[in-house]
């Protein structure tokens, strides 16, 4: 219990990579090179769906709060700091999370999208921002086009929520997001407003659905959509299914089929039935997905934890610090530079608020405003208007050339982490 103790205190007490506000510039970046967008999580606002499924008043809050370290070195419980636990039927935090973005360098949100034949769900935040224009906030939309399963794994078993893929579904989707097209925020690439789909791969006859949706949305006069899939659940290559992109989605594709390594970890939790995969490995098979066969947009996460959603069972990467992700921030964006067209040069995050996956910029009791300011330093660094971290590779050579240098934690990381871990032993 005191190993417990201990660990649990240390979560929520100042990491030596804390740093507070003050550590974010107060504007906005002057020059962009390229655009940092960040996926969004709306599930932090009390729905009767959920109030059904899991108790009244439940958000994604309500996981995150009970979550409890299950090794050395398990940075768990992850607590909201300057935000709290807010709820995102508030306006104001919306405010507020937009002013953080910008000066934290992420030109936008990439919204999760909950459409299910007609059924919206958790669509208050988006609500709330197309109802306020004021809001400086680029944003686009990502059908999250899964089930809603008791497990939070989108399969096919303990459904709370079925997604169906009825006839006529593919128009009357395309005609649900012409409120969200037409706003002037919306983010678009050549003119074209970038809609992403999380499953191509489980959308019956994808091919005919994008066609469909192309021609209804040109005729509604917002132009030809630009069609990008997640790189998720195996699926790397857009094409089969007719869209004009992918975009990194780790730790898909490139974290979660590592191999366990919990055995290298001192367990906390004698009966964790888990996973623990390394931050560097990651990095390393995630950069290694990358093909010239076809456009794909580079994917990077800060952290990832789905410890407060599969207690005692999840799946930990276990490794990073806020220095190791913008090392790799840096090598994405060098990445997405190349590309000949200036709206291509984009990055997305994994995530801006994805509490219960432990993936978020937001500032934590932890590690404070770290992984936000790093944002930021990793934007500037590039523009020219601070001194950068020089980057791990170069050229196309990035991902295979000298793989000993793609391990992206600091010397002191791994100092500060060494020491924690043999001082938590000792008690």
């Amino acid at each position: 219990m005191r190993l417990l103790y201990d660990q649990y205190k240390y979560n929520i007490s100042k990491s030596p990579e804390f740093v507070d506000e003050s550590a974010l510039p107060t504007d906005h970046p002057a020059k962009v090179d390229v655009r940092f967008i960040a996926y969004y999580l709306p599930q932090f606002h009390a729905i009767k769906e959920n109030d059904a499924w899991w108790g009244a008043g439940f958000t994604e809050w309500t996981n995150v709060s009970k979550a409890l370290p299950r090794y050395v070195g398990h940075e768990q419980p992850r607590m909201p700091a300057d935000l709290g636990f807010y709820d995102l039927g508030n306006v104001d935090v919306l405010r507020r999370q937009a002013e953080l973005a910008k000066r934290g360098g992420v030109h936008g949100f990439c919204i999760h999208h909950y459409w299910f034949s007609g059924r919206r769900i958790l669509e208050t935040p988006l609500e709330l921002l197309l109802a306020h224009p004021d809001i400086d906030l680029p944003f686009c939309l990502n059908w999250a086009n899964e089930n809603w399963t008791r497990r939070w794994d989108g399969a096919e078993h303990d459904i709370l929520l079925e997604q169906r893929y009825a006839p006529g579904d593919d128009v009357a989707f395309a005609e649900s997001l012409l409120p969200a097209l037409r706003d002037p925020r919306y983010i678009r690439i050549g003119g074209r407003p970038l809609i992403m789909v999380y499953r191509p791969s489980i959308v019956p006859e994808m091919l005919d659905v994008g066609a469909n949706w192309r021609t209804h949305l040109i005729a509604a006069g917002v132009g030809d959509p630009y069609l990008v899939m997640s790189q998720a659940f195996g699926d790397q290559d857009p094409r089969p299914y007719g869209l004009d992109a992918s975009a990194g989605f780790p730790p898909h594709n490139g974290g979660l089929g590592l191999p366990n390594e919990i055995h290298t970890l001192q367990l906390i939790d004698k009966q964790f039935d888990g996973k623990a995969v390394s931050f560097d490995k990651m990095v390393r098979a995630t950069l290694a997905n990358e093909s010239s066969a076809y456009r794909s947009f580079p994917g990077v996460c800060p952290r990832w934890d789905n410890e407060p959603r599969k207690p005692g069972r999840s799946v930990s990467v276990f490794g990073t610090s806020a220095a190791g992700y913008g090392q790799w921030l840096r090598v994405a964006a060098e990445r997405a530079m190349k590309a000949p067209i200036a709206d291509e040069r984009i990055v997305f995050i994994n995530a801006w608020n994805e509490w219960a996956e432990g993936a978020y910029l937001e500032p934590d009791l932890h590690h404070g405003y770290a992984y936000l300011a790093e944002t930021r330093r990793v934007l500037d660094g590039i523009a020219g208007n601070v001194r950068a971290a020089p980057a791990v590779h170069k050229g196309s050579r990035l991902a295979a050339a000298r793989p000993s240098k793609l391990n992206l934690l600091s010397s002191l990381a791994r100092r500060v982490r060494a020491k924690i871990a043999r001082k938590l032993l000792r008690r």
